[in-house]
């Protein structure tokens, strides 16, 4: 049980309002005493909105004390990756590029709904120079660290919300994912991170990166995740790729009957050159093993041309970083030296590369396709590695993320839990893959998941809070 607000979870804040135990003004003082604790040694955030969140969170108060809230997370606090627009509220997206932003005049479709449902929109966290790259740090923020341990990074593109719902600044936060970005991070800091089915979520403005970029939640608790979905994947007009509303709430799934299931345990996903840290592997199959003694047939095997789509994310996404580029014109050089670098590469590609990683992209989604007539799921690490240490990462060769931005190329629903602890005391994330638009299955075996594993324990705050004047 939690013995801190900042502890709780959106769902145990919401039990909390009710039972008028406590209150979103008291809540959001918490939070905001703590994200101001945490910005010199973490840096999550690039803006703290004190006077709006101040005001929602009055406005929430009224609606409880009526018995009238917007929705179970009526003044619950949440962050907003800073490449979504947040109504009065300038968008940098990480950035010294672009020109000096204004405050945005309309939310993005998600912010709206969290707007909409009573949510305190309190800060924006950190990205890298315009979420390029699977580490936090920019020309413009600085370096986001890992509450785990600041000498080690939370991962990116979403890191800085990762490392703030890790660290108890807000129980939930929006973030992007474009190649792994929200469950790279995720499973670095040990929290729940979502990216839904393609267009599950609209989004806009979509930018350069469009046909690639997720909106999804991260959370403390699948549960949490599953009502920030009920909240965020409604429909908007202005994103042209956006399914239709899904027909159930994703709130009322229940674990699912695992002896139903086929499940494919791929530790490395079928990429020759992988090598997974031994503790990750162990971990990994740890849960796969709990999995199996719960009912589930689990047996190994690679789902089929994932090298191929690898290659493929490679070409669109230099593609994309040029054609980002080209729109900055002469400030093109203000980017990161390693966005530069992408966007040099995307510059000399010939548009028959282009078309033909398209055409392979549907050709690698009809193989996948296939594989999920045998299985349901695929379980796998999110990252080979435990979160690496700040000053082993060599800018001149990024780290890649192949093991989940195949998802992005095929855009299939996918999720980050956590599976345990390393030796060195830093989280292993397992991936939870499903078919295009299952959704739904994806959330509830993340559920079983999480009765049958537990949450990681929460960081220490001797670790960096500690650091830090009372």
């Amino acid at each position: 049980m939690p013995t801190t607000l900042t502890e709780c979870t959106a769902q145990e804040l919401s039990a909390l309002y009710r039972a008028r135990r406590t209150s979103p003004r008291e809540v959001l003082t918490e939070i905001l005493r703590l994200a101001d604790h945490s910005q010199r040694i973490l840096n999550p955030f690039c803006c703290i909105d004190l006077e709006n969140a101040s005001r929602q969170a009055g406005e929430s108060e009224e609606r409880w004390s009526r018995g009238e809230p917007k929705s179970p997370f009526d003044g619950v606090p949440v962050s907003i990756k800073d490449n979504i627009n947040v109504r009065g509220l300038p968008t940098a997206f990480g950035s010294r590029a672009p020109l000096p932003a204004e405050a945005c005049i309309d939310d993005s479709p998600a912010v709206a709904r969290l707007r909409d449902a009573g949510l305190l929109l309190f800060g924006k966290t950190c990205l890298p120079d315009f979420a390029h790259k699977i580490v936090t740090d920019s020309p413009l923020t600085g370096v986001t660290r890992n509450p785990y341990n600041p000498e080690h990074t939370p991962g990116g593109s979403s890191g800085g919300a990762a490392a703030a719902v890790a660290a108890g600044i807000g129980p939930v936060a929006l973030g992007t994912d474009g190649g792994g970005s929200i469950r790279i991070p995720a499973a670095f800091t040990g929290i729940f991170g979502f990216k839904p089915t393609f267009g599950r979520v609209p989004h806009y403005p979509r930018g350069p990166f469009a046909i690639l970029s997720h909106v999804g939640p991260m959370t403390r608790s699948v549960a949490d995740a599953a009502t920030m979905m009920d909240i965020i994947a409604r429909p908007d007009p202005r994103d042209w790729y956006a399914l239709p509303p899904e027909s159930a709430e994703f709130a009322a799934l229940r674990p699912p009957r695992l002896d139903t299931l086929r499940i494919a345990l791929s530790p490395t996903l079928g990429f020759p050159e992988a090598k997974i840290d031994a503790g990750v592997e162990s971990c990994i199959r740890n849960a796969a093993s709990a999995l199996a003694k719960a009912g589930a047939s689990v047996a190994e095997a690679d789902p089929p041309d994932l090298s191929r789509c690898s290659e493929v994310h490679g070409v669109l996404w230099t593609a994309f970083s040029a054609l980002l580029a080209r729109n900055l014109g002469s400030r093109r050089g203000l980017l990161d030296a390693s966005l530069q670098s992408l966007a040099g590469m995307g510059d000399s590609l010939p548009a028959l590369g282009l078309l033909d990683a398209l055409v392979a992209r549907g050709e690698t989604g009809r193989s996948i396709r296939e594989f999920f007539t045998a299985y349901d799921l695929i379980v796998c690490p999110v990252f080979p590695t435990t979160a690496p240490r700040l000053d082993s990462i060599d800018g001149s060769r990024p780290l890649i993320p192949h093991f989940t931005s195949w998802c992005n190329q095929l855009g299939l629903p996918a999720a980050s839990i956590n599976c345990g602890m390393t030796s060195d005391g830093l989280p292993v994330g397992l991936q939870v893959i499903g078919p295009q638009y299952a959704d739904a299955l994806v959330l509830a075996v993340s559920l079983a998941i999480e009765e049958l594993l537990g949450p990681a324990p929460a960081p220490r705050a001797e670790a960096w809070s500690g650091l830090m004047p009372a």
